[in-house]
């Protein structure tokens, strides 16, 4: 039974794994060049006037990669699942897989309302769905690796909010000031960045102060 439960575990996390690698692929399927100049001759004003379509591709392939080291993470302390837990990881992928066409969108019609809604709710139900997988395996302690601590759970449940305040004020932002809410996107990698010091961090007080007891 446990050898079956490690299987099946093993098929989510690499089918996971490459499904977000075609995802991440299928954004370069946006950039392209339209020439101005004649005879096809490309410039560098060519290259520059594209260069909306560069900013929705490196923000959407750092969020994929944000969204897969997230993923990683999880799995490191999940050690099983069952069908619920396979439907939610399916629908956090649908919605990575759905992130290419959002691009396509926001890079197209670029600091237009509707295209910036499109993309940033993308992110916010991709931010959703995975944080509904730690919030159901967090509170199922079967589910988690043994000896995981209530502050792993807690810190980890505190970073998938602050994610979701980023991708919920992206979303409003997006009706009155789309290119702001697209900005806003782009500090999430920032703040992950800067949560993961605080949680080093506090880890490395927690020790200090086991050591002195």
């Amino acid at each position: 039974m446990e050898k079956e439960t490690k299987l099946q575990l093993d098929r989510l996390v690499f089918f996971s794994d490459a499904v977000i690698a075609i995802a991440i692929t299928l954004l370069a399927l946006n950039l392209d060049i339209r020439s101005t100049t004649i005879q096809g001759k490309l410039s560098f004003r060519d290259l520059f006037h594209e260069w909306h379509k560069f900013a929705a591709f490196v923000l959407s392939f750092v969020l994929i990669a944000l969204f897969w080291l997230i993923h990683h993470k999880f799995f490191r302390y999940i050690i099983r699942i069952d069908q619920k837990l396979l439907r939610f990881n399916l629908i956090w992928l649908f919605f990575i897989v759905l992130l290419p066409f959002s691009t396509t969108l926001a890079s197209n019609y670029f600091g237009q309302p509707a295209a910036v809604f499109v993309y940033s709710i993308n992110i916010l139900l991709i931010t959703i769905f995975q944080n509904t997988i730690w919030d159901y395996v967090s509170v199922r302690p079967d589910y988690l690796a043994p000896g995981t601590s209530p502050q792993v759970i807690n810190d980890y449940r505190l970073a998938c909010n602050v994610a979701m305040v980023n991708g919920l004020l992206a979303v409003g932002l997006s009706f009155i000031w789309p290119l702001l809410a697209f900005l806003v996107l782009f500090t999430r990698p920032g703040m992950k960045g800067l949560y993961e010091w605080m949680f080093r961090r506090k880890k490395k007080k927690s020790h200090s102060r086991h050591r002195q007891s």
